[in-house]
């Protein structure tokens, strides 16, 4: 979003800068920027929770802001100090303070606990990871205000070194991974000061640093030197690891445990690496203990099945159903370095070259993606606790998995099965039931759909162990067929053959619990209304499957902060955390600078609401979009860089635009009213359309998604710089300088809607749905568009 620059006088000016120096200079500071923004992304997810890791959004938005608001507190100093020197010592401290801010976000602790200890610490890394924005903002105000003759050019630096960004960090990501893309974001802000300074000494000094940051990257190519310390509150024991590997997806390593070796996903989520020689399968151990779990009652009534399997991770599930007879398992898993890098190659002989089996089918894709845009036809499609709660790089509660639990998921995963073929997903489960019993709900709604009145014998669920502890699997067998009676009597055999199993509802003795409950009623939106947990069927306008605490169960439920599930349900708490933090931080470096600045005029505020409801609307669609394309591109990494790159290219275009198409700041209602008729017709129109398209080639997807961004942004682009022009006709009189403080009054509201709103979108998301967030933001310009009367009026 096109944003204004503080007004330092342009007596400032020390000698000409060549235009080169100029824009390259700026180009390669926001690429730094953003890519330092993007790789915190993908580094938050991994020691923190997925839940932060949108923070890094909201910490350089405001981070940028208050360098701006600054530069307008210190002009008087920053005066004296000739451009080019200024931007290269900003650069050069830049340099300096990344470095530590890595050291800062890999080194402190964080753990689950709601504490005060655990509050400053977040404080702690949020601010200190907003310094090397601030400085940015700082730069980039006061070059912007002294070279104002040439904005366009500046602008056009400023958004292609961004979008530079936006594409350089997957590849940055997949080859050298989070901490030494960070270090990489460094490197150019070293550069860059070489490119601002005349000084020898300063260039030897940002050379001196690019070639000791290059050297560091090599030799922490493998995660050497730098790497994570400690993950989730955790320390992480670098004695355990035996390989270890980034890509923009997460960060996988694998670790002995014992005599297995466990693949660890963000460090937190693990799958087992499979080891069994199929030869000697049978009266094994093996055997007994993978058919002694639920998932194998899929096994059991399709031994010879066709099996589409999601997520399979270290090859359990695909172990079992090779060893049962199957002739073909498909295994869909998305992440290239656990489907291809640890089980076809590093570790190909440790597992027996399962995944290199004739019959076994491995793609590298999203499991809907695939599935959407295959024409096969599976006896079982099974997913096994697939949840890596990770948030990769689209930031809070934007999981992939959440995307594979919702009702428009299951459709076609009822639509992919053979006239007789099952879904079998397996659930973690707790004394009192929620997630396997929502995945009955989100069956039966889909089922429902499909035409089935009645599913009642269309299920079969049984656990392992009874429902008296928490962290229990259960499996949940769903058909569009009603199960037989030889189906159901060859799931009592095995229970009979393996007692550890426990069935929970057969369609001839349902039972008595909330399993049964559910499936009887025939009424999952009911049944969830008077249930303890929300269990309600979930769907892609609001897929947060794993959150099924009511609210005000987060902080009441002592039971469950010990729970495998209170960190997904730990994103409410982290949502007021953040908004807490980022109303404090705002408060303290943006409003209270300007309330407190001797001199200051007083004026109107009704003119500010404007640039407030700007900044906060274009935060909501942003947000809104990010969280709608994680479906359709595949992954949140896709996401976030491409919803970014598209807007950032298209609003600075409108920005620059704005001036030639509305010559009159009278003409600035035009854009507002495209940009609401836009959204409203993208509320009702865009997720069924999104949705049937998924399947699509990706190179197909990446272009309807510029379609789709391109034209909103550039009108999106033109409201700020329309409203300021239009601001600068409001004078106070006996203060001539009015003008110059309303600006920096605009400037720093519109960040600190944009900060405020990044936590509010995702409040919005997770209660009404992305569909409702889009419309917020439409209703956010529709009241811009209604304030443009008060840009105009003069005020006494």
């Amino acid at each position: 979003m096109a944003v204004a620059s503080p007004q330092i006088s342009s007596d400032s000016i020390r000698g000409r800068i060549p235009e080169r120096t100029l824009l390259s200079g700026l180009a390669l500071t926001s690429f730094a920027a953003l890519l330092l923004e993007l790789s915190l992304t993908r580094l938050f997810s991994v020691v923190l929770f997925y839940h932060f890791a949108f923070l890094a959004i909201s910490i350089a938005l405001l981070g940028m802001g208050a360098g701006g608001v600054f530069a307008y507190l210190l002009k008087s100093r920053l005066t004296r100090i000739e451009t080019r020197r200024l931007a290269a010592c900003l650069c050069l401290t830049n340099v300096v303070v990344v470095v530590v801010v890595l050291e800062i976000v890999l080194h402190i602790p964080v753990s689950l606990d709601v504490s005060g200890k655990n509050f400053l610490r977040l404080t702690a890394m949020y601010l200190a990871a907003a310094i090397p924005f601030f400085l940015t903002g700082l730069l980039f105000s006061v070059v912007f205000a002294r070279e104002s003759q040439h904005i366009p050019r500046l602008y056009g630096a400023d958004l292609c070194g961004g979008a530079l960004a936006c594409l350089a960090v997957v590849p940055l990501l997949n080859w050298v991974g989070g901490p030494n893309a960070i270090l990489t974001a460094a490197i150019a802000l070293a550069i860059a000061a070489m490119i601002w300074s005349e000084s020898p000494f300063m260039r030897r000094s940002g050379a001196l640093l690019v070639l000791t940051l290059a050297l560091l990257i090599a030799t922490n190519h493998n995660g050497r030197l730098i790497d994570v310390v400690y993950a989730k509150g955790m320390f992480r024991d670098p004695a355990w690891v035996e390989f270890a590997k980034w890509n923009a997806i997460s960060r996988v390593e694998v670790d002995r445990q014992g005599l297995a070796k466990a693949i660890v996903i963000d460090a937190d989520a693990s799958t087992y690496i499979m080891n069994a020689e199929l030869a000697k399968w049978h009266e094994t151990e093996w055997e007994r203990d993978l058919m002694s779990a639920p998932p194998a009652l899929a096994n059991v009534l399709r031994p010879h099945g066709d099996f589409a399997i999601i997520g399979p991770g270290g090859g359990v599930d695909v172990l079992r159903a090779v060893a049962n007879g199957s002739p073909s398992v498909t295994g869909i898993e998305i992440n290239p370095i656990i489907a291809t890098t640890i089980m076809r190659e590093r570790y190909a002989d440790y597992s027996q070259r399962l995944y290199l089996l004739p019959e076994v089918h491995i793609h590298v894709s999203d499991g809907r993606s695939f599935l959407r845009s295959s024409t096969e036809h599976f006896d079982v499609v099974q997913m096994t606790l697939v949840d890596t709660w990770a948030s990769t790089a689209a930031g809070a509660f934007a999981l992939s998995e959440n995307s594979l639990y919702t009702v428009e998921a299951f459709r076609e995963y009822f639509e992919h099965l053979k006239p007789d073929g099952m879904v079998a997903i397996t659930r973690w489960e707790f004394r009192h039931p929620r997630e396997a019993l929502r995945v009955v709900a989100v069956a039966m709604a889909a089922l429902h759909q499909l035409g089935v009145a009645n599913p009642a014998n269309h299920f079969i669920v049984a656990s392992q162990g009874e429902l008296n502890t928490d962290g229990i699997p259960v499996v949940v067998l769903a058909k569009k067929s009603p199960f037989t009676a030889d189906e159901e009597a060859a799931t009592r055999s095995s229970l009979v053959r393996y007692p550890v199993l426990n069935a929970l509802y057969l369609p001839s003795q349902p039972g008595r619990n909330p399993f049964s409950d559910l499936i009887t009623s025939n009424d999952p939106v009911g049944f969830a209304r008077g249930y303890a947990y929300n269990v309600a069927p979930v769907s892609d306008n609001a897929p947060f499957f794993f959150f099924t605490l009511r609210p005000w169960q987060v902080l009441t439920e002592n039971g469950l902060r010990k729970g495998i599930d209170w960190k997904v349900n730990l994103g409410v708490v982290v949502l007021a955390v953040v908004l807490i933090v980022s109303v404090c931080a705002v408060t303290v470096f943006l409003i209270l600078p300007l309330a407190l600045k001797r001199g200051n005029a007083r004026h109107s505020p009704i003119p500010l609401l404007y640039f407030i409801a700007i900044g906060l609307g274009y935060i909501l669609v942003e947000i809104a979009f990010i969280q709608r394309f994680v479906l359709f591109l595949g992954h949140p990494t896709y996401a976030l860089t491409m919803v970014i790159f598209l807007l950032l290219l298209s609003s600075g275009a409108g920005s620059l635009f704005s001036r030639l198409w509305l010559p009159q700041t009278e003409m600035g209602a035009l854009p507002l009213a495209l940009v609401v008729a836009t959204l409203l017709t993208y509320v009702f129109l865009l997720p069924a359309r999104l949705a049937g398209l998924v399947g699509l080639p990706f190179e197909y997807r990446l272009l309807i998604s510029g379609v789709l961004l391109i034209p909103l942004g550039f009108v999106m682009g033109m409201p700020f710089p329309t409203g300021l022009r239009a601001l600068a006709d409001i004078q106070v009189p006996h203060h001539p300088s009015s003008t110059d403080n309303t600006i920096e009054w605009a400037w720093a509201m519109n960040a600190a809607a944009s900060v405020l709103g990044s936590v509010l979108a995702m409040v919005i998301a997770i209660q009404f749905g992305l569909t409702v967030t889009l419309a917020c933001g439409a209703a956010a310009y529709a009241s811009a568009w209604a304030l443009i009367p008060a840009l105009r009026r003069k005020t006494a």
